[in-house]
């Protein structure tokens, strides 16, 4: 008697099966139904001799998995990927392995889709947004389609490193339909209904005085305790909220330094689940959301990606 196949789920089945609009409405669902990230599992980073392994595991409804990632440093000079991973899903009721599935898709779904809740519960409904978008890689660009499937998405302003990489980004939003152009900090920060920041900086990446009181700030990039994309300023203004505190206490650098520079309090920090049960809190000034990925949301977009397809 020979073992059964385990099915792989290569990562464009993942990104045929699982839209952003899903990602966000099961993360979202999640939370309602009770889920706490704060009983989650830390996610555990292994040093390698050329790198790091991490480690994500997660329990949530129906399924168990973990998340495999390698981190290669070196990999982008010899023309490999620097992010690798693999996800093994299985039945939460009794362990049952159910699926492989190919790991960094996941994670080019569900940051995005993490960064869109927020947007969903916190930026503003009466007028399309306007978008100062930091970063030029694959996940400032996915955050745009992530963005656009809970807000209408007025004019983006692009930032980069260089105005070549903001322009290469700007010409494939123009060609999908979106009004884009390259902008600075200093230009697009101050007209921002919603600062979207998705860079691997760690150094802030503008002046935190630049931010309207009226506006949403979402940062995804850091997630390590002394890197950030947010200057300490600006948490004095804000009201913060995070996907778990101990978490964000662990491993968000704009947050950890923003505490240790005195601008902001650890009791301030308010969480994502807060948010979605309860609503937003009265506010007088901007609002921050500051994620770094946990594992239940790879969880949450496998176990979107494992369920069986409706037939035509």
């Amino acid at each position: 008697m020979t073992d059964p196949v385990l099915p792989f789920i290569t990562a464009d089945q993942i990104r045929d099966r699982v839209s952003m609009a899903a990602a966000v409405e099961g993360l979202d669902a999640a939370l309602q139904a009770g889920f706490d990230p704060a009983t989650a599992p830390a996610r555990s980073n292994l040093p390698l001799s050329q790198g790091s392994l991490l480690l994500m595991p997660a329990e949530a409804g129906d399924y168990v998995g973990v998340k495999i990632a390698t981190v290669a440093p070196d990999n982008p000079a010899a023309g490999l990927p620097k992010i690798q991973g693999s996800y093994l899903l299985m039945s939460a009721s009794t362990l049952e392995p159910l699926a492989m599935m190919e790991g960094t898709a996941l994670t080019e779904i569900r940051t995005p889709a993490l960064s869109a809740l927020g947007v969903k519960h916190l930026a503003r409904k009466d007028a399309p947004l306007r978008v100062s978008l930091f970063g030029t890689g694959p996940q400032a660009y996915n955050h745009v389609a992530a963005i656009a499937a809970v807000r209408e998405i007025g004019q983006i302003d692009v930032i980069g490193r260089t105005v070549e990489k903001a322009e290469v980004l700007v010409s494939r939003l123009v060609a999908e339909g979106y009004d884009a152009h390259a902008s600075t900090a200093e230009d697009a920060v101050p007209v921002a209904d919603l600062v979207q920041c998705c860079t691997s900086a760690s150094e802030p990446l503008f002046d935190g005085a630049l931010v309207r009181d009226d506006a949403l700030v979402v940062a995804m990039g850091s997630h390590e305790p002394d890197v950030r994309e947010l200057d300490a300023s600006l948490f004095g203004r804000c009201t913060v909220y995070v996907e778990a505190t101990d978490t964000a206490l662990r491993e968000a650098g704009d947050v950890v330094m923003a505490i240790g520079e005195g601008t902001f309090s650890e009791s301030d920090l308010r969480t994502l689940r807060s948010l979605v049960v309860d609503g937003p809190a009265p506010t007088h000034g901007p609002v921050l959301y500051k994620t770094t990925g946990m594992g239940w949301e790879d969880l949450v977009v496998a176990g979107l990606a494992y369920r069986p397809q409706p037939t035509s």
